[in-house]
């Protein structure tokens, strides 16, 4: 049977501007007509241009599809395959078994399969469901997400198009592996239905020993796991139950719904607060949550003692030579968030190695990986990750950690503790207020901004009961590239003091609704007597002094934050 290309007029839609983790709105904004088709046809249009550079005219590439199964995922990975069927310039779609498939495990399946793009349908830790959030995501052929000249250009095709091509009676069922060949108007097309779960675990097995990993799971200690009905369930019990030996009872929340069960799919003390009282009862020493499409982690140890993401990531980067892959391929170099504390930069600096500091958003390490400069790196919003892939991956991140504890048969606090009296602690929180009224938010950041060009701020003194705070620097972050030379500006207001402490201010660009202000506090600590005490006792003088010089709730009327990490 030989399908028919047909093309359909359609008009622009005005909003399809995607952010630092690509196009997230309410599920109901894709369901419009013709949205996905748009975007999709806007994707395909910017990628033929690149094929054309790379491959010349008659290039043909091949394409990866996969999603963290939220509602609304299956029919788009439909939508997706008619208008793919339709373009000439692509002769290959792999899909994941179902539409199934970790951020990881598409970043994973990239490089493996070698594609030329990849698309995942995600909005991470949002919720999902009718009425909550569905997104769009796009990757390059490194398994990274797409840069930001690529989804401008989209953006701006998308702002014109007026019709798209799709091959409206093809249909392909991905509940079955293996290979389906298709004739469009004369011309071959295929459709792959992988098991990435196989390709991840494969990947993941060349990377850590999983003979010292079973004998740890068999020496007694009690492991669980939340996924959050995110994607990361069959991952889980692949890897964690039939390979290593945990109870498949430990294996929580491990079947993926369309609304993630009612969850908020954010691996965090707030919403994965079943696993957090499941811990503090002090039966299991290792717990571990996953986000939706399963790149952020929470680490939890004996009784809850948690572990921030920006100690995680400096922990593991002190005891990367613990890992396998670490031992064959070198240490490169590590790198964090502009946001995320400065604890990994004393762990760089013990070892002599570079540290770099970008701007929020995977894709910038992705760069300093090819250029083989990094091999660890890491966001305080939960994101851990190496050069294995060009994503952040929180099953990796668990696999490490229990290298580690498998390799120093200790607990987690006490490799917290050793760690700490060793390098000292940074004591960071963040705040969220989410769903905040844009326009009050926005002119809360114009006040800071007014503030920092203030002669007399640099320099001026702020206190809170005993603790005085003078300001080093304050300025809008912007990077530079090292390796392509590109510039980001407008990433986060930062406060520098003198002591080294710092209060950071940003619009997060991953909500669909409203705007969510996050407020990031960081402050350095060497008196071991000091370590053990609460975060959120240590801080409060900074965050009360932070509150007051940007006036949040003032300009806001929210009174307290919607989470707190």
């Amino acid at each position: 049977m030989s399908f028919t290309i047909t093309t359909r007029k359609t008009s622009p839609f005005k909003d399809q501007k995607a952010g630092t983790s690509g196009l997230r709105k309410n599920t109901k904004v894709f369901q419009q007509e013709n949205y996905v088709e748009n975007f999709i046809q806007s994707f395909f249009n910017a990628l033929n241009g690149d094929i054309d550079k790379e491959l010349g005219e008659s290039g043909r590439v091949s394409l990866m599809v996969g999603g963290d199964g939220r509602y609304f995922g299956l029919e788009c990975v439909a939508r997706i395959l008619k208008l793919a069927a339709a373009n000439p310039r692509i002769s290959k779609v792999i899909v994941a078994q179902n539409g199934l498939m970790s951020t990881p495990a598409v970043s994973c399946c990239i490089r493996k399969y070698q594609t030329f793009a990849g698309v995942i349908l995600t909005a991470s830790h949002n919720p999902g469901g009718p009425n909550a959030d569905f997104g769009i995501k796009f990757n390059c052929s490194n398994g990274g997400p797409a840069l930001q000249h690529f989804t401008d250009n989209i953006f701006a095709i998308s702002t014109q198009i007026a019709e798209y091509n799709i091959v409206e009676n093809f249909e392909c069922d991905v509940s079955k592996i293996g290979l389906k060949k298709f004739d469009i108007q004369g011309r071959e097309f295929e459709v792959q239905v992988i098991d990435s779960v196989q390709d991840y675990l494969e990947l993941m097995q060349q990377i850590f020993d999983f003979n010292a990993l079973r004998e740890y799971f068999k020496s007694g200690v009690k492991i669980t796991v939340d996924a959050l009905n995110g994607v990361v369930g069959p991952y889980a019990k692949r890897i964690l139950c039939q390979e290593l030996g945990m109870s498949e009872s430990e294996a929580r929340n491990c079947n993926p719904l369309p609304d993630f069960g009612g969850f908020h799919p954010d691996p965090n003390l707030t919403y994965a607060k079943s696993l957090v009282d499941l811990m503090k009862k002090g039966e299991h020493d290792f717990g571990a949550a996953f986000d939706g499409d399963g790149d952020r982690n929470m680490i939890l140890g004996k009784d809850a003692f948690f572990i921030t993401p920006c100690d995680s990531v400096a922990v593991l980067a002190a005891n990367l030579n613990l890992i396998p892959y670490f031992q064959r391929e070198g240490i490169k170099g590590f790198a964090r968030s502009m946001p995320t504390s400065g604890a990994l930069d004393l762990v760089a600096k013990e070892m002599g190695m570079k540290c770099f500091e970008t701007p929020t958003g995977w894709k910038f390490f992705g760069n300093l990986m090819d250029s083989n400069q990094l091999s660890l790196c890491g966001e305080e919003s939960f994101g851990t990750g190496s050069d294995h892939i060009r994503e952040k991956d929180g099953l990796w991140a668990v696999l490490a950690w229990l290298s580690i504890l498998a390799a120093k048969k200790t607990s987690i606090k006490e490799i917290l503790i050793a760690h700490w009296k060793k390098y000292g602690r940074n004591f960071f929180s963040r705040y969220d207020y989410e769903e905040c009224d844009s326009d009050s938010a926005n002119k809360m950041m114009q006040h800071l901004k007014d503030q920092f060009e203030k002669a007399d701020f640099g320099g001026k003194e702020f206190s809170f009961g005993d603790k005085k705070y003078a300001v080093k620097l304050a300025d809008d972050f912007q990077y530079t590239d090292p390796v392509d030379h590109s510039v980001t500006t407008k990433q986060g207001l930062r406060i520098v003091f003198t002591d080294g402490s710092r209060v950071v201010f940003r619009l997060s660009g991953t909500g669909s609704s409203g705007a969510t202000i996050r407020l990031y506090i960081d402050s350095y600590e060497n008196d071991p007597s000091k370590y053990e005490l609460d975060a959120q006792i240590v801080l409060n003088p900074l965050i009360q002094i932070a509150l007051e010089i940007s006036k949040l709730k003032e300009f806001t009327s929210r009174t307290e934050p919607t989470v707190i990490t």
